[in-house]
């Protein structure tokens, strides 16, 4: 399509922009009126406006009639210009659009654009049309209008220095002809000079009238748009040309908007801010400003936008590095915190900003403390980085911390060598040692960074799933693997040495070898350093009963034990002789509880010793396969013999049920398509069997011992109602089990009974510390709570119990919101993925049970009490049920329709009469279905109402109080 206007030809783009300006400039010094009137509608038509300005309304005098015309002309319901049209297409021609209107002043700069025509009518024109009530005017000629004084500043500039040069050489070349009278060199400079000095007062008229005519009247449009471009254009200029705009008549525009309510203005702000400020010569110009936007800048990092927090951040940073003093010790401390928000790129930037405000030093590398030695400069970043993370005492996330600084701050983050030198480092050495918190402090650290170096991706919680790496990043992965694989591989067994009793410490460290290169062992011959490793393990598990660490050293045991790597037998080796030595600890203190009489008596010391045994085989029983230590019968005998006389301690069952419990996991996960039915027929017999001794253990006098019972019993029948025995039908029938109705009213009473019942609390006088062991040990008691809400609400959601099990716990949704609204919520979502029909039904279920209980406890002969606070409560909860559907009201149709009829059915129930001329006893229901009634299409409202037609006579037979309800959900349904 050949193109024919001017708007054409830039929307299209084919061209250079150059030239289609150098046949505008020809088209105008030929005819100036017809290449200005292809100007105008070239802007009228950029506005999106089908209407042309013709020869005859340019030449009219009256310019508010051209305005009026084209305003008429407008399809003011067709809110769609090319300015915030999407797409490749219209993003390209709002750049055209911009690049034309800055060509255009470059190219007219040494001819046209002072005849006092061209520039006058364009600016009108622009003026006018800024002040138009169409959006699409407003917008297109406010963008072109700062465009253009962008462009007259850039003209500003280069005059500016062209009169101070023409100036300079002025007075050399006075001075140079001194004493004679006349010069033509010199008269010719004076005309030069002062040819300078009028286009700039030209330009100067030029700028203060697109100033004052356009941008103090659109910086506060109401269009965000408009706000942002007028912005983002004074940020230009003040850059651009500081001498003419770098002051407080300008700046104070950008420091209004910061607190502008849309996210795209206050964006440009910060944006404009960073170019200023990241200059040191401008910064010292800035000082009123600064004084007094200074705290609304220091608290954009918690704005609502993510963006425009993280574009604070750094401006904030730039401010820091830049101005001296500008940020307080305690503003900072406030800053340095962001480095632990989930959200990363804000995250990030605080790192950037702890990283250069606190732990990089300039000097670091050449000026290295007294006793570094080679790791100086590292180890004095790293005490830097521990005194930080020790007095930010309100978070305790290490792994957040190192994330935010890995961009930053990686060099010295994997230099593990210095990290385990500092560690390994006697206090006769050097006689700053670090102090116990310093080293859990460091060697969380160590931990951190090598889980963010081997995984390549941000901790769980901040930011989106695993990002793909690219072959760069998994090249650098590698070698960071094979790095801490060479490193630890001989240094770790010395730091379990060395921190072999502290179990926090241990822990941490044991959880390195998981992001071993295993290969490294044998192709390197580095056999010994394993065998160093695990007598280490061995050492730390006969020592210690706390879970985490024998957890971890069992996982360590499971990772190395691999068939696959070539170090599989000697870890092998080294398991089955550490299972045996527990085994038979285990075994000698069975055999001595067991010849004991009936009536026995263990004192404190074989209570503790009998549970730090059952413990250590309860964490490798978890990861390891003991079933040919015959484990199972053993445990099992402890706990029949518990169900029989009840007398064992809680330390001594806990970890017992555990055991038994993990010996049937591995006999089920054995079981495959070979197996012989005897051996089928006795493993369903002990799974029975272990089912009954959990429900039992529901009643038991210990609250954790319940506890532990339920949580396997849930996670129990879970496994057992969805196991797939590797293919073997067979296998499936005989060891498939759902729980009965008497077992699952047991577990729903369970958690009526330790969930949701309140405790009542006791008002004590308690110390600050008692107070916050108070509060710990409630959070402590909520967590647990929790649990065992979301392990039954698993079997609900996997069919595992009936459906119907829900509507007693969302009773309890609005009660107990705060504390579990998340996990019943989940419930009722996923339970309405699985069945919409039958979710909508427990839903109804729930609230006429709650009505009836409501019912019973008011008095028959006054009716319902409306503003009874049950009553209110059960509204406020179906009110709450009825947001659960969402926006999508065709979605949700048939769930609402199903509460309706459900909810019409059960208000007349029981009503005398066939004519329905007698109350009905549940008519005050349908006031709970009113909820609902705003989820219902048009065409099911009419529907609904037809079925309730069914059931009461025309006209109502009583206008009484007592018939309300009717009225009112009728009236629901017919609005």
């Amino acid at each position: 399509v050949e193109a024919v206007t001017l708007f054409e030809v830039v929307s299209m783009g084919k061209r250079a922009m150059q030239s289609v300006v150098d046949d505008w400039v020809e088209a105008y010094k030929q005819d100036r009126n017809v290449a200005l009137l292809d100007l105008i509608n070239f802007f009228i038509q950029c506005s999106g406006c089908q209407g042309m300005v013709t020869a005859e309304m340019f030449q009219s005098s009256h310019k508010k009639d051209v305005m009026r015309k084209m305003t008429e002309t407008f399809d003011e319901d067709n809110e769609d210009y090319p300015l915030i049209r999407t797409g490749p297409y219209w993003k390209k021609f709002k750049a055209n659009f911009c690049e034309f209107i800055a060509v255009l002043v470059q190219q007219c700069q040494c001819s046209i654009l002072y005849d006092n025509y061209l520039m006058d009518t364009v600016i009108s024109l622009l003026t006018g049309l800024a002040d138009s009530m169409v959006r699409a005017f407003r917008h297109t000629s406010t963008l072109a209008a700062m465009k253009l004084l962008t462009a007259v500043v850039s003209v500003h500039l280069n005059l500016d220095v062209n009169k101070h040069n023409a100036q300079r050489l002025y007075e050399v070349e006075k001075k140079r002809i001194s004493g004679k009278r006349t010069n033509y060199r010199l008269d010719q400079l004076e005309r030069k000079r002062k040819e300078y000095e009028q286009k700039l007062l030209e330009i100067q008229n030029m700028m203060n009238a697109i100033f004052k005519g356009t941008f103090l009247n659109r910086y506060r449009d109401v269009i965000p748009e408009i706000r942002a471009t007028c912005i983002e254009e004074i940020g230009s200029w003040i850059k651009t040309y500081p001498d003419a705009f770098l002051n407080d008549s300008y700046l104070k525009y950008i420091g209004w908007m910061l607190y502008d309510k849309q996210a795209e203005v206050r964006l440009k702000c910060l944006l404009g801010l960073q170019g200023i400020y990241s200059r040191k010569e401008l910064v010292s110009r800035m000082d009123l400003f600064t004084s007094r936007f200074k705290d609304r800048i220091v608290s954009m990092p918690l704005d609502k936008d993510h963006e425009v927090a993280v574009q604070a951040m750094k401006l904030l940073m730039l401010m820091s590095q830049n101005c001296e003093d500008v940020l307080s010790a305690e503003e900072c401390e406030t800053l340095y915190q962001f480095v632990y928000t989930t959200h990363r790129p804000l995250a990030v930037a605080a790192g950037e900003f702890l990283y250069k405000s606190l732990l990089s030093h300039e000097g670091d590398e050449e000026v290295q403390p007294k006793g570094g030695g080679k790791f100086g400069a590292s180890t004095d970043q790293l005490k830097r980085l521990i005194r930080f993370f020790l007095e930010s005492e309100l978070h305790k996330h290490v792994a957040y911390l190192i994330d935010s600084l890995w961009d930053w701050a990686g060099k010295f983050l994997k230099d593990w060598e210095c990290m385990t030198a500092l560690l390994l480092k006697n206090a006769e050495e050097d006689g700053e040692a670090l102090s116990d918190a310093h080293e859990s402090a460091l060697i969380e650290i160590i931990l951190a960074t090598v889980r963010e170096a081997a995984e390549g991706h941000p901790p769980v919680g901040r930011g989106a799933a695993k990002k793909i790496l690219s072959v760069k990043e998994k090249k650098i992965q590698l070698e960071d693997c094979t790095k801490i694989t060479e490193h630890f591989i001989m240094v770790l067994p010395q730091l379990l040495a060395k921190y072999s009793t502290d179990a926090q410490k241990v822990a941490n460290l044991l959880q390195i070898p998981q992001y071993y290169d295993l290969g490294v062992y044998s192709t390197g011959h580095l056999e010994k350093h394993l065998d160093a490793l695990l007598r280490e393990v061995k050492d730390i598990v006969a020592k210690h009963s706390d879970m985490s660490v024998l957890e971890a050293s069992s996982r360590t045991y499971y990772i190395l034990c691999r068939e696959e790597i070539a170090i599989y037998n000697q870890v092998d080796r080294a398991r089955t002789q550490l299972i045996d030595e527990l085994m038979g600890q285990l075994n000698q203190l069975l055999g001595g509880f067991w010849q004991k009489e009936e009536g026995f008596c263990m004192d404190a010391g074989e209570i503790s010793r009998m549970h730090s045994a059952l413990r250590r085989i309860a964490a490798f029983h978890n990861a390891h396969d003991l079933t040919k230590w015959n484990l199972y019968d053993k445990t099992l005998k402890l706990l029949v013999f518990e169900m029989e006389h009840g007398s064992l301690p809680v330390l001594m069952i806990l970890p017992a049920l555990q055991c038994t419990y993990f010996s049937l996991l591995w006999q089920l996960a054995a079981v495959s398509e070979n197996s012989p039915k005897e051996t089928l027929f006795a493993l369903r017999r002990e799974l029975r069997r272990f089912s009954q001794i959990c429900m039992c253990f529901l009643h038991h006098k210990g609250k954790d011992v319940r506890e532990k019972a339920f949580m396997i019993l849930c996670d129990w029948l879970l496994i057992l109602s969805h196991q797939d025995s590797n293919n073997n039908e067979e296998a499936v029938g005989l060891l498939d089990y759902l729980p009965n109705t008497s077992l699952q009213e047991k577990l729903l009473l369970f958690i009526q009974e330790h969930v949701f019942i309140e405790e009542e609390e006791e008002s004590k006088d308690l110390t600050e510390e008692e107070e916050r062991k108070e509060e710990s040990c409630k959070l402590d008691d909520l967590h647990k709570k929790r649990s065992l809400l979301a392990a039954y609400c698993k079997l609900i959601v996997y069919n595992v119990v009936e459906m119907t099990a829900a509507a007693e716990i969302y009773k309890y949704y609005v009660k107990t919101y705060n504390d579990f609204g998340d996990i019943i919520k989940e419930t009722l979502s996923r339970t309405r993925h699985n069945n919409k029909i039958q979710s909508a039904k427990t839903l109804i279920l729930c609230l006429q049970q709650l009505f009836q209980t409501h019912a019973e406890s008011q008095d028959s002969s006054n009716g319902v009490d409306f503003s009874s606070a049950s009553f209110t409560n059960m509204k406020e909860l179906a009110r709450r049920f009825s947001l659960t559907f969402g926006w999508d009201q065709v979605k949700s149709r048939e769930s609402v329709a199903m509460i309706h009829k459900e909810g019409i059915e059960f208000a007349f129930q029981g009503a005398t009469g066939v004519d329905g001329k007698c109350l009905p006893p549940n008519l005050s229901f349908l006031l709970i279905i009113s909820e609902f009634s705003n989820k219902l299409l048009k065409p099911d409202k009419r529907l609904v109402y037809a079925y309730l037609q069914r059931y009461i006579a025309e006209p109502l037979p009583c206008k009484g109080e007592e018939w309300q309800p009717l009225i009112w959900y009728r009236n629901s349904l017919l609005s």
